[in-house]
Formats: C-alpha cells, structure tokens, sequence
C-alpha cells in the first residue's frame, strides 16, 4: 500500500538524505516535505526531486496550524516523519528560545493537527506519526558506563537536548493518551551529505579548504557513537514500516569515536584527497578552544532492540563514511560555499573562543 508522507524539516540535512531515500526506494508515494528554510534548510538539498509528479515542497512553519490542518487534509496525509527542529548545541546556549518555540510548541502543534485528521478519518491503523529524536535526551556517560537503552532516564544537559526531551514526552504522552500511532527514534550523531557547514565534520572540511583553524573543544577526549546517515535513513524506513505504535527505537552507528581523532581522522583523509591544500600536512590547524558550557563527555546508542525486533543494523563503518563525506564536500564547492554567509562568519566568530590554551 502506498503511503503519503507529510515530511517536516525535509530541506534540512537529516530529512532531505531521508527525502531523497524515499522517492528513490518508493517511487509511487507522496512526498510532502514542509520546511521553513531556516538558516539550516536549504532547498538546492532536494535538487531533482522537485521535477516528480509524486513530490511538493511547501515552505511554512511546524508552529503555523491552519498550514498544517490544510496539508494534512488536502493531501490526505498518513504519515508524519517529523525532522524540522532546532539541532546544534552551540546555538542552543547563545539564543535557547527558538529551541522551545520550535522543537516543543512545534511537535505539539503537529501532533494536536494530526490527531484530529486521524480521528475525523476513523483512527486508520496505517496511519503513523514518526518523531525524529536524539540521544542527547539521555545526558552524559562516563568511560565506563553502558551504552544508551530505550529505557535510560533523560538526563538532557543543554538547552536543545531538554527540548527534544520535552518533545519526546509530548510524543509518548499523545499515543497513552490518545492512542495516536507515535513511535520515536533517538539517534547518535549523524554525518554525510547536505550536513550545514556549523557542524564538526563538514566544519573541519571546508576549514581544511581554506586554511582556516580546525577549532577543537577543550581536551578532545569527548566521545560520540558516529551515524552514517544513509544508515539512519534505511532504519527509518524500517521503523515506518515495521515498527510498533508506541515503542521507542534507539538507532546507532556502532562507531565510537573520540572527537580528536575523529578530526585527525579527516584530516588524514584531506590530505589524501586534496593534495592541494594551503596548509599540509592538514593536522597542523587543529586548534584546540575554550570548551563548550556543560559538554556532554560521551555518548554512545545500544541498538540491539531495533536490531532484534526490526532486524536493522548500520551497514557503513567511520572510515567508509568518512571517505564518503570528505569526497561529497570536495566535489561539492557549488553546495556549502554560499552557505558562508555574514551571519554564519558572526557566529563562528561569536562560538569558538581561540584564545584559549
């Protein structure tokens, strides 16, 4: 049976790999993707898609309701994949407001607008409202503590990750109280293409680009689970399809990283890649800065629920993403470098203080 999606946020990163993952594995669905092209969102992401018969791209906001009642009843809507979120750490310590407005007020107004189409069609068992999480909700691991289960107690640390917490209860809260179809996915840290260039790996690629420091917080020794997001994108087709109403599926990479040589990593690689780099070898801008307030030490997902359940595991090794994603970045000037506005220089500039030993 084919399904019509409506796919919030689906000209940012994570969505837009999701969008084009879609139309390509499920070619006769309805794609609707709803996003408010936000400094983060990028419509030259759905490049190619916007020709199909089968795909619209409504720009508009998750917090605007009368939009939202319209879509879903016009385009007879009846699935949700709900990506459209403030997401980066840093930004959420220097202005948490918008983190609320949209992560919580906005998945609340999607989920109001969705329950009621659900209802006045008859509560259909098909239907799905897919809420795209993170596992910053679970807060802080020690070196020695075990891995992230869907049954670890929220502990957010930042601004945005108590947000997506927030959102995460409203979701579960709406399926106990209204048995509407949630489920919702809590993943480690993505990476590939289309990625904003704010975050760490496309940050150290372009920086290595243009002979800029590779600004590294504080000690380097902070861990994250790394997620390709093709893999992401083939769990979240699983989860739409065979998940159950109601669960929670943690969704990780299995690559454990500390930040340092992750960043050694990529520069290795830029190296190989880009012999014509203004500074070689590429590790001599590793910079180390003043940390971020209340970094979180380490994360890391066990996903052995969605695993045995749904019988998903990540296909792409670090190293194997890695190569992907420096490749995509270097065949792909045209995409980031007018991303590099006034606005991102000021918050770069505002970010990371270099003074620091």
């Amino acid at each position: 049976m084919s399904r019509r999606l409506l796919v919030t946020g689906g000209a940012g990163f994570i969505g837009s790999n999701f969008v084009h993952h879609w139309c390509q594995h499920y070619p006769n669905d309805r794609v609707v993707v709803l996003d408010a092209l936000t400094y983060a969102g990028n419509r030259a992401n759905l490049a190619g898609l916007e020709e199909r018969e089968n795909f619209r791209f409504v720009q508009g906001d998750i917090c605007d309701r009368s939009l939202v009642d319209r879509l879903l009843q016009t385009e007879n809507i009846d699935t949700i994949t709900h990506f459209a979120a403030e997401s980066h750490v840093d930004r959420s310590i220097l202005g948490p407001g918008a983190f609320v407005q949209t992560n919580v007020v906005g998945t609340y107004t999607l989920l109001e607008a969705f329950r009621q189409h659900w209802q006045a069609n008859s509560q259909p068992a098909n239907y799905r409202f897919l809420h795209v999480s993170t596992d910053e909700v679970y807060g802080s691991l020690g070196a020695d503590d075990p891995a992230f289960s869907e049954t670890t107690p929220y502990a957010p640390n930042s601004p945005y990750s108590a947000s997506k917490a927030g959102s995460d209860h409203l979701v579960r809260a709406y399926y106990h109280t209204y048995e509407l179809p949630t489920i919702i996915t809590n993943c480690s840290n993505n990476y590939g293409p289309y990625q904003f260039p704010e975050k760490l790996i496309p940050l150290m690629c372009i920086n290595t680009l243009m002979g800029k420091p590779l600004p590294v917080y504080g000690d380097g020794k902070n861990v994250r689970d790394w997620l390709y997001v093709g893999d992401h994108c083939s769990a979240l087709d699983v989860v739409i399809n065979r998940g159950a109403p109601g669960e929670t599926y943690n969704i990780g990479g299995n690559n454990e990283v500390e930040n340092i040589n992750l960043v050694q990593m990529l520069c290795e690689l830029m190296d190989e890649l880009a012999p014509e780099l203004p500074v070689h070898p590429a590790q001599n801008l590793i910079t180390f800065v003043k940390d971020r307030p209340g970094h979180d030490r380490r994360y890391a997902i066990n996903a052995t629920k969605i695993k045995t359940q749904l019988g998903w595991t990540p296909s792409v090794t670090v190293a194997e993403g890695l190569r992907l994603t420096v490749k995509w970045y270097l065949t792909h000037h045209d995409w980031w470098q007018p991303l590099l506005s006034e606005e991102y220089q000021a918050y770069y500039q505002k970010n990371y203080v270099f003074s620091a030993s």
